[in-house]
């Protein structure tokens, strides 16, 4: 043991009379019965003067050190400087203290956590005279302890954006819950999810969409934003934006998108984001991924449900629904709306004829064609069977009239090669009913179901207008398009 004080003696020394003897055995006896209860309950032990310099250090190697080059240095020349905000002085204590922990340096420079339980040692006037004390190294037990308290916070913020999930029902306000709760639980001023689209290398023009947000400033980290989300992975990315925001991004990628992913920043002059906040940021970050599955399933599930499987039009009652509201719309607005419907002639002979993969083609070949010939803000939708409706914003009877007479001449064009040589030659009918002020949707469908079916009566392939009847006059007006050229 190098039990020696700052002048080289021994410390064993100090204490053994001159004589040896009984006495002498005794006190060898009694000292290293007090050495080995030391070294039982801690790793070190040490004492310093008034200089905080060491006298004693207890065993041969300390922390790696020769315990006889530490011997009269000062003993903060141990301490981590790397950690002056998270450590007390146990070298300069003022009272007795048990268990503080401090980090200080080992001869290696790895950095060691120890527990120290010191006493100061007064002089006769009460002043303090130096010190002594023990300590064990726990810088294991820390590691752990911050783990485990690290797992605890997790755990709490996962708990906590669950439960605040199960008060929604709807998948969007679902994801507005956690990001409000993400957004307190790591003190951020806003978070987002984004969607980036393009590739990964596309760093310049980045193409960006906010699908969900909480709190304010996305518009000031988007850019930063962008960048980041196109070179970040699983993990979170740290970085200080431009206007000295905190900024943390990462991916979620679901497995509808890859490129998907959400950001949180913190205000100018915040503290920086750490590994912890990095770790409860993935953590978070799997909910926010099932989350996005979850409304990706949701508007799935919901587009199907409006759509007809086959020509991925709107079905019956997607379409019904979406008239009543454009019809309300237009009310307000004063402006004008036409419904036409359009069912294919011969089309069950077509299908007996050649089999319904052909007659599925001539259902697809008939809504793309309806596609090109409407606006995009038109509305399209597959009644059922071969039978089609149109619904023409803003438009009268003269423009749907110009509609009917492109779709009449393009039908036979593109199903001709899909029935040739069967001997059929597929048309289309048309009717045609603009709205009236207050008129009914149910009255409106069925002035233009009529149009159509008097179509259909009158020799097919052609269109028909059918006026409304003012009450008390005769059967309504009508005009017709033209043949087969």
């Amino acid at each position: 043991m190098a039990d020696t004080d700052a002048t080289g003696s021994s410390a064993a020394g100090r204490f053994l009379p001159s004589g040896g003897g009984p006495l002498c055995d005794a006190l060898l006896d009694s000292r290293q019965r007090w050495r080995d209860l030391v070294h039982l309950a801690a790793d070190i032990a040490f004492e310093i003067d008034a200089c905080g310099r060491f006298t004693f250090l207890s065993p041969d190697t300390v922390l790696g050190w020769p315990a006889g080059t530490l011997l009269g240095q000062a003993a903060e020349l141990v301490l981590a400087a790397e950690r002056p905000a998270e450590i007390f002085n146990p070298f300069r204590p003022i009272a007795t203290c048990r268990r503080r922990r401090a980090w200080v340096r080992r001869a290696d420079g790895t950095l060691a956590c120890l527990a120290f339980s010191i006493a100061p040692m007064l002089d006769e006037s009460g002043r303090v005279a130096g010190a002594r004390g023990v300590a064990s190294d726990v810088t294991e037990q820390d590691g752990k302890e911050q783990a485990t308290a690290a797992a605890l916070r997790r755990g709490a913020l996962l708990d906590h954006i669950l439960w605040e999930m199960r008060r929604e029902v709807l998948a969007p306000q679902m994801m507005r819950a956690v990001l409000e709760s993400l957004m307190q639980a790591m003190g951020a001023e806003g978070v987002a999810v984004l969607d980036l689209k393009g590739e990964a290398s596309d760093l310049n023009q980045p193409d960006l969409l906010v699908l969900h947000q909480a709190g304010g400033g996305t518009a000031a980290v988007k850019d930063a934003a962008a960048e980041m989300l196109a070179r970040a992975g699983a993990a979170p990315v740290s970085a200080t934006g431009p206007d000295g925001r905190m900024l943390m991004a990462m991916l979620a990628a679901t497995r509808f998108d890859g490129r998907t992913g959400f950001i949180l920043w913190r205000t100018p002059g915040s503290r920086p984001w750490d590994a912890d906040d990095h770790q409860l940021a993935a953590s978070a970050g799997g909910v926010v991924r099932v989350l996005l599955e979850h409304v990706a399933a949701q508007s799935e599930m919901s587009r199907q449900a409006q759509t007809d499987p086959l020509t991925g039009l709107l079905n019956r009652r997607a379409f019904l629904d979406e008239l009543a509201r454009r019809v309300e719309r237009l009310d307000y607005e004063g402006l004008p709306g036409t419904l036409m419907f359009a069912d294919l002639d011969c089309f069950k002979a077509l299908n007996d004829a050649l089999g319904h993969e052909v007659g599925d083609a001539a259902l697809l070949i008939t809504a793309a064609l309806l596609r090109e010939i409407v606006r995009p803000t038109d509305l399209i939708a597959r009644l059922g069977g071969d039978e089609f409706a149109l619904w023409l914003d803003g438009a009268d009877h003269l423009a749907a009239a110009e509609r009917a007479e492109q779709i009449r001449w393009a039908i036979p064009e593109r199903l001709g090669p899909i029935s040739a040589g069967s001997g059929i030659q597929p048309t289309v009918s048309i009717g045609i009913a603009a709205r009236d002020s207050n008129e009914s949707v149910q009255e409106l469908m069925r002035r233009a179901d009529a149009a159509m079916y008097a179509v259909k009566r009158g020799g097919r392939n052609h269109w028909r207008v059918a006026h409304r009847r003012p009450p008390g006059d005769g059967p309504a007006a009508a005009r017709e398009g033209g043949r087969s050229p």
